[in-house]
């Protein structure tokens, strides 16, 4: 009974959050703005959702593969069909129960496939752990990119950390910074090993250590360059959906692929805040769009909310389409197994 209460305050308070982004990026608005909002939104080029949709369905299709890798370097064979089915369900229960996609999924697997649901929640670690990566990333990459931009934001503090008073390059203060970080991350290290019997800390350790052992376990995984190649793609594909969708708001479509970055990363940081990223990613697309010059209300909001939508119609319509055909898919695979091999060898057998 506890255990059910805490699920159900659990779901209470990610609803709650999902509706607090969606106040705060909606809050303080006055009519005129909503009006400028709804002609932003009717003036869209909707069916630029089309090729962001099928974007966004090549990525799932990779993600499938590249779980499929990780549960056949354990020894099983799985259909891509069935890998695929069952993330795409896995979104799909998300949108309502965050984390329970995952459970949901391996549910899935488990049983139609016969592999054991424990063994399968390592391979979803092991995707989070190169997700967390990728993201770190792509961070990393819009920090390059996108320099100037920070920079100007950042009225030119950042020149403090990596420059001299001349303007020059300052190699002395890199090294010291990457000193203080490795000092930092010993001193954590001690900290986590040190103080892991006090809860929050055990926790914080545990994490850390779950997502070590996730990157580790590619060491298993058959044709590593393949797995590799799938998980750059899927971050690719995440890029060039975002792009695209730039190009239905006429005001946004000037942004370019390298700008699509930063608004990737701060999207991801949304879709991972609230459930389905609802309210957290159109604010926080409102939010990036706006360094670019793109006026936050309408444009920034509309195009916030449209890149959600398109977000959001990939996990309900390819989900509820998975939920219809896994069950027939399946039934012919067994009858397709039967005709193959014999009945006997597989009685009554459920798929």
């Amino acid at each position: 009974m506890k255990k059910k209460i805490l699920v159900f305050l659990q779901y209470i308070f990610f609803a709650a959050l999902a509706a607090f982004f969606v106040w705060l990026s909606l809050k303080g608005m006055h009519s005129q703005e909503w009006a400028q909002l709804k002609d932003a939104l009717d003036r869209a080029n909707y069916w630029l959702l089309v090729p962001v949709l099928g974007l966004l369905l090549a990525s799932h299709w990779l993600r499938a593969l590249r779980w499929k890798q990780l549960i056949d370097s354990m020894g099983y064979n799985t259909s891509r069909i069935n890998c695929f089915l069952g993330v795409m369900i896995g979104y799909f229960v998300n949108l309502g129960a965050p984390r329970l996609g995952e459970v949901v999924k391996c549910t899935i697997l488990a049983r139609y496939e016969k592999v054991p649901a424990d063994k399968l929640v390592g391979t979803i670690v092991a995707e989070r752990a190169f997700d967390v990566v990728c993201l770190v990333i792509v961070f990393g990459l819009t920090f390059f990119f996108q320099y100037d931009v920070i920079h100007t934001l950042t009225s030119g503090k950042l020149d403090a950390l990596f420059r001299t008073a001349s303007g020059q390059t300052s190699y002395i203060k890199i090294l010291m910074l990457l000193a203080v970080a490795a000092v930092l991350f010993f001193i954590g290290r001690w900290f986590l090993n040190k103080f892991s019997h006090i809860g929050p800390v055990g926790k914080v350790r545990n994490i850390i250590i779950n997502i070590w052992h996730g990157l580790t376990s590619v060491k298993g995984v058959k044709n590593k360059p393949l797995f590799f190649f799938y998980t750059i793609g899927i971050w690719c594909l995440y890029l060039f959906s975002t792009w695209f969708g730039f190009f239905a708001i006429g005001a946004t479509s000037h942004l370019t692929i390298i700008d699509a970055l930063s608004v990737l990363a701060m999207g991801s940081v949304g879709m991972i805040v609230s459930p389905g990223g609802i309210g957290a990613y159109p604010l926080l697309i409102q939010k990036t769009v706006s360094f670019y010059n793109v006026p936050a209300i309408p444009f920034g909001l509309a195009l916030g909310w449209l890149l959600w939508f398109g977000q959001f119609l990939s996990f309900v319509l390819f989900g509820t389409i998975s939920f219809i055909l896994l069950p027939r898919i399946n039934k012919k695979l067994h009858y397709q197994i039967i005709a193959h091999e014999g009945p006997a060898d597989h009685p009554n057998e459920n798929i």
